[in-house]
């Protein structure tokens, strides 16, 4: 064994615990509707060293990095076991996708790997790219995960490589080690991305809920996020799709928008997150907003406050495709407390915690989009306005008082 070698496996070793032991703490001065924690809790630093390095000092003198990883992101995110856990995306340098299983016991700091990537069956041609997992404790008691699966469009021209398809896969699982494949989802659009398992039965069928659009990158005359029922999970056909949300002009879903993760079930009705996407000059901007559905008309949406929830700030805006923020897993703790997993610019995975009733609140309170300057302006001096009677009314009081 050369020192060289001895050094670069210590060095790199101790470096890497240090930014797993890393404590995460609060950004101040937030809105009051979640908070913002300072450093990026999943990256590609966290990746095992094992599954990068070939750790034979003869055959890796230099101890040189064999198997790249570009980004990690995109995670589904469940609470398993009494552990925060999320499912990554890992993006090697090759730019293939592969699900990984990481774990914190405060779920704001810790995040360790498991020791090997997910492994789930791999059909024959179904799959160049895996990718952007959703994942549901359903009431039938499995786990699932609905990703998006994607190869090249075998109808592209020769010198076309960059058209693709892409569709819904499904995986289930019990224990979050042993994956079970089961057929992809059947709908009638040609192309499907961000599809995701509402976790409760709707008239004893599945329902999902989809993103139609008419090529990979355009969503074309996919009207925004859909809904659909299947009357069986084992071989998923959806035979109608109802649109929920729709794109809309000028607005933060102009371009394209689609369910993030699954709903959470609250006394007021289904609340949803979202993303949203716009072209701008400097490309595609991706944030994310909010809605609730009704409890029991789940294609009935009730309250759709306006703008965006979380859009990527700071260093955030900056890596493999800019000025994105992406959200496809959170987690509600017991206590009603929230734990909003989102990646930044397709690079690395941030959390955000909030409350029920802190979304509750923001999701019925705040004012719904006019899709106007006029009703935006409106909607600002009937905040002021009310503001001014209550302040007077505070400052009569005290003078009262004095």
């Amino acid at each position: 064994m050369t020192s060289i070698f001895k050094n670069r496996v210590e060095q790199l070793q101790k470096a890497q615990e240090a930014l797993i032991n890393t404590r995460n703490h609060i950004e101040t001065n937030g809105n009051g509707i979640f908070n913002r924690y300072k450093y990026p809790v999943l990256t590609a630093a966290h990746v095992p060293l094992t599954w990068k390095y070939d750790f034979d000092s003869e055959s890796n003198p230099y101890f040189m990095e064999r198997i790249g990883v570009n980004a990690v992101f995109n995670a589904g995110a469940i609470k398993f076991n009494g552990k925060y856990v999320m499912v990554a995306r890992v993006e090697g340098a090759d730019r293939k996708s592969f699900f990984a299983v990481a774990e914190s016991d405060n779920g704001i700091e810790g995040f360790r790997f498991w020791d090997t990537p997910v492994v789930f069956d791999a059909y024959e041609g179904a799959d160049t790219n895996v990718y952007d997992i959703r994942l549901v404790q359903h009431e039938d008691g499995w786990i699932y995960g609905l990703f998006c699966t994607e190869k090249r469009d075998p109808s592209a021209s020769v010198g076309d490589q960059t058209s693709a398809l892409a569709q819904c896969g499904i995986i289930r699982t019990k224990d979050l080690k042993n994956w079970q494949r089961l057929p992809d989802l059947k709908t009638t659009s040609s192309q499907q991305r961000n599809v995701v398992l509402h976790p409760e039965f709707v008239d004893g069928k599945y329902a999902f809920y989809t993103r139609p659009q008419d090529s990979f990158i355009e969503a074309g005359s996919g009207g925004g996020i859909g809904f659909g029922l299947a009357d069986d999970i084992q071989n998923a056909v959806i035979n109608q799709e109802d649109i929920l949300y729709k794109k809309e002009y000028h607005t933060v879903y102009e371009a394209k928008n689609g369910q993030g993760p699954a709903p959470i079930k609250t006394e007021k009705g289904w609340l949803h997150l979202a993303h949203g996407v716009r072209n701008t000059a400097a490309g595609l901007r991706y944030v994310l907003y909010m809605f609730m559905t009704d409890l029991k008309e789940l294609t009935k949406v009730i309250y759709k406050p306006g703008g965006y929830f979380i859009a990527p700030e700071g260093e955030e805006r900056v890596g493999d495709v800019s000025n994105v923020a992406f959200c496809n897993g959170w987690i509600v703790d017991e206590d009603g407390q929230v734990f909003i997993y989102y990646a930044s610019s397709d690079t690395r995975m941030h959390v955000a915690t909030s409350s029920i009733q802190q979304l509750i609140d923001y999701v019925v309170n705040t004012p719904q989009d006019g899709l106007s300057s006029a009703k935006s302006v409106k909607n600002i001096i009937s905040l002021i306005d009310k503001n001014s009677l209550v302040l007077k009314q505070q400052y009569t009081s005290i003078a009262e008082n004095l």
